[in-house]
């Protein structure tokens, strides 16, 4: 492993667009496979997903055999995780259900040191992992190395969006097209490739970008990852770990056995 695995904010969000291995499976290999498969991060998933503490600290230190950094989503609300992932070395966290400019200051808060936030003092691992030995070096930058995203998806949020945008401590928005096809029907459909949800990821990038902050999002496949690409999204997923490797056992399985399509 080389250290310091590279920092996440370093390449956001001036470069070009970086593609995210989206692990649901509580395996540290299979985030290890999805880092040496050539993705520029692995997010490891507590909220939808069987990751967990452990299960990410060992997956955490995969991705970093690999030379790739991670992020962890927590379950929504759970701010106490926040700092715990950030300390076991995460690059950064995404935070489910960020509605409300509230919200996105208590995430904040949970994840930033003084005078930004409340972080208490415990990054071992992180600093391990940055190469940083000197508590003092680390902290000076861990604020800036610490990513922050909130998802924002529901008709409150996209409401207050730009309020949470511009809350102290928070870098990013990630949104998932499932959930704001829901809330854009009020609850009547899931149609993530539909108009409606196309024209409010194309404004919620937007505005986004226009804070200054780097805009995240979650693709059911690699066309529509190309499209969110094109809308200015600068860190989108690809699927995720468990969805692709279903459809890679259908597909061979329907090569040998071409009555099973469909």
């Amino acid at each position: 492993m080389t250290l310091p695995v590279p920092s996440l904010p370093d390449l956001l969000p001036t470069g070009p667009a970086r593609f995210l291995g989206w692990s649901m499976i509580a395996d540290p290999m299979v985030a290890g496979f999805l880092a040496r498969a050539g993705f520029d991060a692995v997010l490891l998933d507590q909220q939808h997903g069987t990751h967990d503490y452990k299960s990410c600290c060992a997956a955490i230190t995969e991705v970093a055999l690999a030379g790739k950094s991670t992020l962890v989503r927590v379950p929504v609300g759970d701010f106490a995780m926040v700092s715990r992932m950030l300390d076991a070395g995460a690059a950064g966290v995404v935070a489910p259900m960020i509605n409300t400019v509230a919200d996105a200051e208590a995430f904040a808060a949970a994840a930033k040191f003084p005078p930004v936030g409340q972080r208490s003092w415990g990054p071992d691992r992180a600093m391990w992992l940055s190469g940083l030995r000197n508590g003092a070096d680390y902290l000076a930058g861990a604020n800036d190395r610490a990513l922050t995203i909130a998802m924002c998806e529901t008709q409150a949020a996209i409401a207050d969006l730009e309020a949470i945008l511009a809350v102290p401590g928070i870098d990013g928005i990630l949104v998932g097209p499932a959930d704001l096809s829901i809330a854009l029907s009020q609850g009547t459909v899931i149609d993530p490739l539909g108009s409606a949800v196309t024209a409010a990821l194309s404004e919620i990038a937007r505005k986004t970008r226009a804070a200054g902050k780097i805009p995240c999002a979650f693709a059911p496949s690699p066309a529509r990852a190309r499209e969110m690409v094109g809308m200015g999204y600068q860190l989108v997923s690809i699927e995720y770990d468990a969805m692709t490797i279903v459809n890679a056992f259908a597909r061979v399985l329907c090569e040998a056995d071409p009555s099973r399509a469909g």
